[in-house]
């Protein structure tokens, strides 16, 4: 189990090793008004800070880490840290009416 202190570390240190791109993700990455690229991804999970936490998660224990695109476009990455890899569940665009402007806090409702 995955302590909430240290999951970006946990993150950073099973993307060393892999990352596995779920189907979700792929299809989110690749539609035409995001064309997210796996080397953005791969940015944002390397120099990505804890925006949300999901300890109960029941894809295990992840995280959402914000970060930009090439072009710097907001981008946000959800995924969950393994012994032997890294599990990207998705990577998207975040919505302005969701997120504050900074896009690391959601707007309250």
């Amino acid at each position: 189990m995955i302590d909430h202190s240290d999951i970006i570390s946990s993150v950073k240190k099973s993307a060393a090793k892999r990352i596995l791109y779920l189907p979700h993700a792929v299809r989110q990455m690749s539609r035409l008004d995001r064309m997210i690229l796996v080397e953005e991804v791969r940015n944002v999970v390397e120099r990505g800070e804890l925006v949300e936490d999901y300890p109960e998660d029941l894809r295990g224990h992840s995280c959402l880490l914000p970060g930009y695109k090439l072009d710097d476009t907001p981008t946000h990455v959800v995924c969950s840290p393994k012994e032997d890899y890294l599990s990207l569940i998705t990577a998207q665009i975040p919505d302005l009416e969701e997120w504050e402007y900074d896009y690391k806090r959601g707007r309250r409702r």
